[in-house]
């Protein structure tokens, strides 16, 4: 396991990589120098050969035999010079030069030039006395003909030279890729290392770590990352906790109370009529409440779980509005709750109507356990353009800034101290985004601080 550690570990990688870099440089360097040496040098010679033939033909001097001495030598190539009575020879006894011998095959060559009566020729030989490889050009010039003759030199000699020095090359390149690698993957692996630590620490529940950055670009991204992460599950562990919490006292109270009542009902109220149907009613009354419960947390898992199609009907919001409001006619009578609505007659939508239902339900159920000591509640309908905007508002002490982004989340209640009046499980807020997240409706809350909080989500208007 230690070698494959050790294998996977990004030194011995980047190790890898930089030798076989290096050595896929060295390799295409020597296979051009074998292919493009000799192809390249003969390119350069053609070229200085066009160049002093040019020289030659477009040369209007009287004293061309002149100049074409310093041609020859400062080019190192040989000139012969024919004129119609005479003949100039420059740089003859340059080693491989072949104008002043007797070698048929070039002797040829410039007759075939002078025959054809060619302005500018250059013709590349195989001097088959000398075996070595030859450009001859000819030029002609108002009183006769120049022939310039140009060995290639043999470069395989050169080659031999550049092989043992690029294999010095590939070895120096080969230890210096080593020690760049050892320095670069231990800048590259100290934050990863460090970081991988604190990852650990985070997995085993430890939400106190920090990643830190570093100056390379990705792995600060990493830590910002996961810097985000562990605010999350920090956040997440936190609810997790509130969660078990308040649905351990939400279960608890009424459970205590059921067996209470009901050992109440056993020991002491049995005989009496009326004190035992009170002490019953408690006992329905707190059953309810667990029925409440475990259904919103059934209906909160299966929305999440998108287990359930919604179905889209055509229906009055004005009415499904009025029916919510008249489950809560109790409180009217009892705790002199008002309910204040401002509505269009007819609120024609299309949506779940069971589902919206439920959404204005838990949105009033929430206006009347926060709303102030004037227990008012707001529901107002307002038509924007092609939209129904319904607010439900409550004239509590409204929510904090930092806190609105929360209250979304399961059993979020910053206020503990809220009433009580209605049933309620801290998770109507989370049924009610969700649902309206499956209908892609705009929602959202306003608050203001000891004014009360308004609860808002758009419909679109269905035409008739």
């Amino acid at each position: 396991m230690k070698l494959k550690k050790k294998i996977r570990s990004i030194n011995f990688k980047t190790l890898v990589y930089l030798i076989i870099f290096s050595v896929a440089i060295l390799l295409f360097l020597m296979l051009s120098q074998s292919l493009l040496l000799r192809y390249s040098y003969e390119k350069y010679q053609i070229k200085k050969m066009n160049k002093i033939t040019s020289f030659i033909k477009y040369n209007d001097s009287d004293n061309l035999y002149q100049e074409l001495e310093s041609v020859a030598y400062n080019n190192e190539v040989c000139i012969q010079y024919m004129m119609p009575n005479n003949t100039i020879s420059y740089n003859t006894l340059m080693v491989g030069c072949a104008l002043n011998s007797n070698n048929k095959q070039v002797s040829s060559l410039m007759r075939k030039i002078v025959s054809d009566n060619l302005e500018i020729e250059n013709i590349k030989l195989l001097n088959n006395i000398s075996r070595t490889r030859a450009i001859l050009s000819g030029v002609k010039v108002n009183n006769g003909y120049v022939f310039i003759y140009s060995p290639l030199e043999d470069i395989n000699g050169a080659q031999i030279i550049l092989r043992g020095q690029l294999v010095v090359v590939t070895t120096l390149v080969i230890f210096l890729a080593c020690v760049i690698s050892y320095f670069l993957s231990n800048k590259l692996t100290k934050p990863i290392v460090n970081i991988t630590k604190k990852a650990k620490k985070l997995g085993e529940g430890n939400y106190d770590v920090e990643f830190p950055s570093s100056d390379i670009l990705e792995i600060d991204l990493l830590a910002n990352t996961l810097n985000h992460m562990r605010e999350d599950l920090s956040k997440i562990d936190e609810l997790r906790r509130d969660l078990m919490a308040n649905v351990s006292h939400d279960l608890k109270t009424p459970l205590t109370m059921i067996k209470a009542y009901a050992e109440m009902v056993r020991d002491i109220s049995y005989k009496d009529k009326e004190k035992r149907e009170k002490d019953l009613n408690v006992i329905i009354e707190e059953t309810e409440r667990l029925n409440v419960l475990v259904n919103d947390i059934l209906e909160l898992s299966k929305m999440q779980a998108s287990n359930q199609e919604l179905e889209i009907t055509k229906f009055d919001l004005r009415e499904v509005i009025d029916e919510v409001i008249k489950r809560y006619d109790i409180l009217k009578i009892t705790e002199d709750y008002k309910f204040i609505l401002d509505m269009p007659k007819e609120v024609m939508v299309e949506a779940d109507k069971k589902k919206i239902t439920q959404v204005i339900y838990n949105l009033v159920n929430n206006a009347i356990n926060y709303t102030g000591d004037n227990k008012e509640v707001y529901v107002t309908i307002k038509k924007e353009r092609k939209e129904y905007v319904i607010e439900i508002r409550d004239t509590g002490k409204g929510i904090k800034k930092e806190d609105i982004p929360y209250i979304w989340d399961k059993y979020y209640k910053k206020d503990k101290n809220h009433r009580r009046n209605v049933v309620s499980t801290g998770l109507g807020l989370s049924i009610v985004k969700e649902i309206l997240t499956k209908h892609k409706f705009d929602f959202g809350v306003k608050s203001t601080l000891n004014e009360g909080t308004t609860f808002y989500f758009k419909i679109r208007v269905k035409d008739n």
